[in-house]
C-alpha cells in the first residue's frame, strides 16, 4: 500500500501557494506615504489603553469626511466603543498601534457621537453603511476583546460590518478576537482585501471573513486563523455572491477552511480559489468544530439559490477531517418575510485541480446532489489525497441517508462506503490524473458512485484493501481507464443495481486485477462492455 510521497506533492504545491501570494504584483505601500492630517490623539484620544476614545476617533471620522486625508492612530494603545466610518475616509493604523475594544455591552447600544437616536440593534466594532470610498490600512492591530462577549444568548458584536458600500480596502492590519464574525460585508462591491492577518479565538461563532451577496471582491495574500469558518461566502439574500477571488491564502479553520454557504439564498457565481494553503489551527482547541478542522474545501447549495461557474486549484490541505465536500441540499431556508420556501438549487460547472491533501480523516469525501436535483457537470484533475484510512466492511456496505433537509457538513453522512468519493445523484463528472491513498488498511472502495450519469474515470491510482477499488450502484454512461491498483483484488469494478448500462472499461486488465469487473445479481448483463 504506497504512502509515501505525499509530503514531496503537499510541499511543491505549498511553495505554489506562497509564490502566488509573493507574486501578487508590486503592492501598494501600507500607507505610510498618505497625509495624517487627523491626528486622533489631536481630539483627545489617550494612547494609555485604559481610557475610553470613542468620542475622540468619531470626531476625527467625521472631521476626515468633511476635509479630506485619513484618520491616523499613532503609536500607542487605543481603547473606544464602536465607531461608524464615513464615505471617502481612510483610517490608516500605525505599525505600533492597537485598537482595542470596549469591554462593556453597554458601549455597542450607543450611538456614534454624531447622531442622536440609539440604534434599533447593536453594533460593531467598526461600521458603514452605504458609503464609498473606504479604507482601513496599516500594519497596527484592531483587538476588539471578543473574550468578553460568551454568553450565547446575548449579543456578541462583530469586528468590521459593512453594508451596501463601494470601493472597499483592507490592507495590512492585524484583526484580533471579535465577539462573533470578524468580518461581514453585505450587498458591496468592489471590495479589495489583502495581506491582512486574522486570529479569532475569542467566542462563539468566530468566522475569520464573511462575504455575504457581494459583487467583485478580491481575497489576496491573507492569513485567516479562526475557530469557525474562516473565508466563507454567503448570500443571506436572493442576491448572489458574483465574480470573488481569493488567491495565495493561508487559511486555519476548526471548521471549515474555504466555503460556500450554508446561507445561499441567491449563490455564487464565477467564483475562483487558487494558490492558498489549509490547515487545522495547531495552538487552539475548538470552541466550535473540532480541533482537527472539517472540512478544506466546502461548496454547499441548500436554500434555493445556484451555484455555477466555480474554480478551486492549487490547494495544499494538511491535518483537516474531510479535504472537499460538495452538496445540493434542500434545507430550503427563505432570508424574506413571509417569502415562501425556495424551491431546490441548482450546482453545476466546478472545476477541482491541481490538490494535494495529507493527514486527513477516514470520512471520506462526498458530493452529493438528491433525487431528480443532480449536481452537474464537476471535473477532478490532478487530485492526490491521503487519508487515514481504517474502514471496514461494514462501513462499505452502509446505507447512506439523504438528509436532505439537514445542516450541510462534510461529516453530516458519517463514515462514508468509499474512503476516497462517494459520490450520489451527480450528472456529468469526471476524475482525471487522481490518487487516493491510505496510511492503514481499508476494506472500501476508493470511489463508490450512486444514480450517477456521464461518469469518466481516466488515470485512477490507488491504494485499496483486497475490494474491487471502484463500484457503481445504477451508473448509466461511463468509461474507465488507465486505472492503476496497488494490491491484488478479484476486481477493478463492482457493478450494481438495475439501472446500470452503458459502461466501458478501456484499456489493459492491470497487473494485480483479477477481473476487470464483476456484476452483482440484479444488475443487467450488457451493463459492461470492455475494449
Amino acid at each position: 500500500m504506497r504512502t509515501h510521497g505525499m509530503g514531496v506533492v503537499v510541499n511543491a504545491l505549498l511553495g505554489a501557494a506562497l509564490l502566488g501570494a509573493a507574486l501578487l504584483g508590486a503592492r501598494a505601500a501600507r500607507g505610510q506615504d498618505e497625509p495624517a492630517r487627523h491626528n486622533i490623539c489631536q481630539f483627545g484620544a489617550q494612547a494609555d489603553g485604559a481610557s475610553l476614545c470613542t468620542h475622540a476617533i468619531q470626531q476625527a471620522i467625521d472631521r476626515c469626511a468633511q476635509e479630506g486625508g485619513c484618520v491616523y492612530f499613532p503609536p500607542g494603545k487605543f481603547l473606544s466603543g464602536p465607531v461608524r466610518l464615513r464615505s471617502g475616509v481612510t483610517i490608516l493604523l500605525d505599525d505600533e498601534a492597537t485598537w482595542l475594544g470596549s469591554r462593556s455591552r453597554d458601549d455597542y447600544n450607543l450611538p456614534p457621537a454624531s447622531e442622536g437616536a440609539a440604534p434599533k440593534k447593536p453594533r460593531a466594532f467598526i461600521e458603514g453603511y452605504d458609503l464609498e470610498g473606504i479604507a482601513i490600512r496599516g500594519g497596527g492591530t484592531i483587538d476588539i476583546n471578543g473574550d468578553a462577549f460568551k454568553q450565547k444568548d446575548k449579543y456578541r458584536p462583530k469586528g468590521l460590518y459593512f453594508e451596501n458600500c463601494r470601493r472597499i480596502r483592507i490592507e495590512g492590519i492585524h484583526l484580533r478576537n471579535a465577539g462573533s464574525w470578524m468580518q461581514h460585508y453585505r450587498f458591496c462591491e468592489d471590495v479589495d482585501i489583502r495581506d491582512i492577518a486574522v486570529f479569532n479565538h475569542a467566542s462563539y461563532n468566530n468566522d475569520g471573513l464573511d462575504v455575504d451577496s457581494c459583487r467583485r471582491v478580491q481575497i489576496l495574500g491573507c492569513v485567516i486563523d479562526s475557530d469557525d469558518d474562516a473565508i466563507v461566502l454567503k448570500s443571506l439574500s436572493q442576491r448572489p455572491c458574483e465574480d470573488v477571488t481569493v488567491l495565495g491564502c493561508v487559511v486555519r479553520s476548526h471548521c471549515n477552511a474555504i466555503k460556500l454557504g450554508t446561507e445561499s439564498g441567491g449563490g455564487f457565481v464565477r467564483i475562483s480559489v487558487s494558490a492558498c494553503e489549509v490547515s487545522s489551527p495547531a495552538k487552539t482547541k475548538a470552541i466550535y468544530g473540532r480541533d482537527r478542522g472539517l472540512a478544506g474545501i466546502a461548496l454547499e447549495i441548500v436554500d434555493g439559490g445556484r451555484l455555477e461557474d466555480v474554480t478551486v486549484e492549487d490547494i495544499a490541505i494538511r491535518g483537516v477531517s474531510v479535504p472537499i465536500f460538495l452538496r445540493l441540499g434542500n434545507r430550503a431556508r427563505p432570508y424574506v418575510k413571509d417569502q415562501p420556501k425556495p424551491d431546490v438549487g441548482t450546482f453545476r460547472r466546478v472545476r477541482l485541480s491541481r490538490i494535494a491533501a495529507e493527514g486527513v480523516s477516514n470520512t471520506g469525501c462526498s458530493i452529493t446532489g438528491l433525487p431528480g436535483h443532480p449536481i452537474e457537470d464537476v471535473r477532478l484533475e490532478d487530485i492526490r489525497l491521503e487519508f487515514d484510512g481504517g474502514g471496514t466492511a461494514d462501513h462499505a456496505q452502509r446505507e447512506v441517508p439523504e438528509r436532505p433537509e439537514a445542516y450541510p457538513e462534510s461529516t453530516m453522512f458519517g463514515v462514508l462506503p468509499a474512503y476516497g468519493f462517494y459520490c450520489r445523484h451527480v450528472k456529468g463528472i469526471a476524475f482525471r490524473n487522481v490518487t487516493l491513498l491510505v496510511r492503514e488498511r481499508d476494506e472500501r472502495p476508493a470511489i463508490v458512485c450512486d444514480d450517477v450519469s456521464d461518469l469518466a474515470i481516466d488515470a485512477l491510482d490507488v491504494g485499496t484493501g483486497g475490494v474491487a477499488p471502484v463500484r457503481f450502484i445504477n451508473v448509466a454512461g461511463a468509461e474507465l481507464q488507465g486505472c492503476i491498483v496497488s494490491d491484488q483484488v478479484p476486481a477493478l469494478l463492482r457493478v450494481e443495481g438495475e439501472g446500470s448500462k452503458n459502461i466501458t472499461i478501456a484499456g489493459e486488465k492491470p497487473q494485480d486485477v483479477e477481473t476487470l469487473f464483476d456484476r452483482a445479481a440484479g444488475a443487467p448483463e450488457d451493463a459492461v462492455s470492455t475494449r
